[in-house]
């Protein structure tokens, strides 16, 4: 296979080690392609040329390139490796390898055994798609390229003739097929162990989701990314919109320009971080995409700790939930919340003070503009809710803008908001609104998570997307405790109230489409693809061990444990072998039943002493008994048997049947062995 021949002149058809070569050329190029978001340019680039070079050498039937060229490309492989990630090692720089390494090998591809070590590092490199992303798109991607590598296998062990692709391509597609209840009974019983089957990626680069710092004009940029961060699905009906806030990073420090997490305080319980809930709780599943982050999301505000396998999470004084390592995986996770809560200190103490204080040398006029509302309205513990309510109702009423581009703020950036800009997003708004209430003397902190979202009427579950990110108050008032003011409601109501939220532009395919399907069309079409991608996530990506364990529980076992797994595995072994065995019995069965009845005969007459080969027919072996045993009338009995079963096959018509033959048989008188 693969040999440099010429092509055919004149005619339409490639020889067919050159149509081989292009088509596992082809397969490569899109086990590649799949890799493209997730190496250097400089790889793709590089691949992309090597595997054209090759198409272009097989095309022409040209030889292939000497060692020192493919020495030399794999030196600028290694240096371009070790330029993009410091290092030779590693899960990135191993990808990269993999995937150049992989297009280098097609330059040597002369014999099959070339082709073979291209095929397993080809199916090595399907693997590695696995690290980055576990979508059903990506699964749907790795399975085309899957079968395209089986199609090559198969076509490589056909060395004569020219079959098709399409045949080879059925057998490959029967193959998998084969497999599939294999892989399936495998992938529901054998035992999940964490993180043994998973290559953690704790890197946070490239990751696109909230960050534990907030610079201010950060949270914009997400609002113009759509991809989902978590699904919710309630018990019952969901809280109402202006309710349904998820928490995630509390916010206390500020230098100006950025703000920060205080040293967190961890809690046992609820109660050690004076969290006293009010009215019904909320049960509720999240389902959390991957962030790389350790933070959990939970609507405000939990009072039990989600279980996390293998990863405890534990809360913080400030309500966040944490967990000990970052969510690399998707997980999913049961909750229970109360919208309507009360929390922290009612008295003012020492633990307070963290959260009044500002950086020296920003934001003059604001800090006069407390001074203003202070002179105004009152100033002390007792006058904190009249000079909150004074602050929104200047947002309400003093022409601030919502806006997803309020321009770069400089070094005061609540001053260019309150003053000369008017206009920013939920950050900006947040920051300039804690500015001023610490500037009051009122204890302020940020807080960013996620609020709102979308009901998928597809499968039910809340869809909440990156672009609901978004940033809120929590104050300090005497009596209360921390008390959530919301900012941005003031200067834009429909974004809490009735969840609306700003649309980014959209581009000219999106446009397009929108133009040609119609918006509704649309968001049907994007409610089904995404309640699919639930169903994806729910049913493989978090099949868990737990998950595992309420298997076994639906078989009958009261407290499922890994002996049990291990026996219901075990038994599904033996069962699946038994029935093997039983159809390998029916498969031998219905060979042909005249053949087999004619070699038992054949070997009954070895045993008298006759000359029976392999293909001696029914006739001569009547012929044998009759000059063997000449006056015996068991074996003329026998041999008028083998006539008859010779014409029961032969026969234009037979008056017996082969179930008769088979009865005499039975019966048949057999001669004596004769001795010399």
């Amino acid at each position: 296979m693969l040999t440099n021949t010429l092509p055919v002149r004149g005619g339409t058809l490639l020889p067919r080690d050159t149509r081989d070569t292009l088509f596992l050329l082809a397969v490569i190029a899109w086990v590649v392609a799949l890799q493209a978001v997730h190496v250097p340019v400089w790889t793709t680039a590089l691949t992309g040329a090597v595997l054209a070079w090759r198409a272009w050498l097989a095309q022409r039937a040209r030889p292939l390139p000497g060692w020192p060229w493919r020495a030399g490309l794999l030196v600028v492989a290694l240096v371009g490796t070790w330029l993009s990630h410091g290092t030779l090692l590693g899960q990135n720089a191993g990808v990269t390898l993999v995937v150049v390494l992989l297009a280098l090998k097609t330059l040597e591809l002369r014999a099959r055994r070339d082709a073979f070590v291209v095929f397993f590092l080809g199916f090595f490199a399907l693997l590695t798609h696995f690290f980055y992303s576990q979508s059903l798109l990506t699964a749907a991607g790795i399975l085309v390229a899957l079968l395209g590598l089986l199609t090559a296998v198969v076509n490589a062990h056909m060395p004569v003739g020219r079959p098709t692709l399409a045949h080879a391509a059925r057998i490959a597609g029967g193959m998998a097929l084969l497999g599939a209840p294999i892989m399936l009974v495998l992938f529901l019983l054998f035992p999940r162990m964490a993180p043994l089957w998973g290559v953690p990626n704790t890197n946070p680069s490239g990751t696109s989701g909230l960050s534990e710092e907030m610079r201010v004009g950060d949270i914009a940029q997400l609002a113009l990314d759509d991809s989902i961060a978590l699904r919710v699905r309630f018990d019952g009906r969901p809280p109402p919109a202006g309710l349904i806030y998820f928490r995630g990073p509390v916010l206390s420090r500020f230098d100006g320009r950025e703000w920060q997490p205080a040293a967190p305080t961890w809690q046992a319980n609820t109660r050690a971080a004076e969290l006293r809930p009010r009215g019904e709780p909320v049960d509720y599943e999240v389902t959390l995409e991957p962030n790389r982050r350790r933070w959990l999301f939970v609507l405000e505000a939990a009072t039990t700790a989600p279980e996390l396998p293998g990863n405890p999470v534990r809360m913080t004084d400030d309500l966040q939930w944490v967990a000990q390592r970052p969510v690399s995986a998707l997980v999913r996770y049961r909750a229970q919340s109360h919208p309507e809560f009360g929390h922290g200190p009612l008295e003012a103490g020492p633990g307070l003070r963290p959260y009044l204080q500002l950086p020296q040398g920003f934001n003059p006029r604001t800090l006069e503009l407390a001074q203003e509302l202070q002179r105004a309205h009152g100033s002390g513990p007792e006058h904190a809710p009249t000079l909150v309510a004074a602050a929104l109702d200047r947002l309400r009423t003093g022409g601030y803008t919502y806006t997803l581009e309020p321009g770069v703020y400089g070094q005061h950036t609540a001053d260019e908001f309150w003053f000369d800009r008017k206009r920013g997003f939920c950050e900006h708004i947040a920051s300039a609104f804690a500015v001023l209430m610490r500037a009051m003397d009122i204890p302020t902190r940020i807080v960013t998570g996620y609020q709102g979202g979308e009901m998928n009427g597809v499968d039910g579950y809340w869809t909440v997307r990156q672009r609901d990110a978004h940033a809120w108050t929590e104050v300090w008032l005497q009596g209360e405790g921390w008390v959530r003011v919301d900012p941005t409601g003031a200067v834009f109501p429909g974004r809490i109230g009735s969840v609306q939220r700003l649309q980014a532009p959209t581009g000219a395919v999106a446009g397009a489409l929108q133009a040609t399907l119609g918006p509704n069309l649309i968001a049907l079409l994007r409610a089904n693809w995404e309640a699919l991608n639930n169903v994806w996530n729910q049913w493989v990506l978090d099949y868990t061990q737990n998950t595992q364990f309420d298997l076994l529980r639906s078989l009958g076992f009261g407290s499922p444990s890994w002996e049990d797994l291990a026996l219901v595995l075990l038994a599904v072994v033996v069962a699946a072998s038994l029935a093997g065995a039983a159809w390998a019995l029916w498969e031998r069965q219905q060979h042909d039943p005249w053949l087999r009845l004619l070699q038992r005969v054949r070997k009954r007459l070895r045993a008298l002493g006759l000359a029976s080969g392999e293909h001696t027919p029914p006739r001569e072996l009547a012929a044998q008994l009759a000059a063997r045993f000449p006056q015996d009338p068991a074996a003329r009995a026998l041999a008028d048997w083998l006539l008859r079963l010779e014409a029961q096959r032969y026969a234009k018509q037979s008056p017996t049947t082969l179930a008769d033959l088979r009865r005499e048989y039975r019966r048949l008188p057999w001669p004596a062995r004769r001795t010399a």
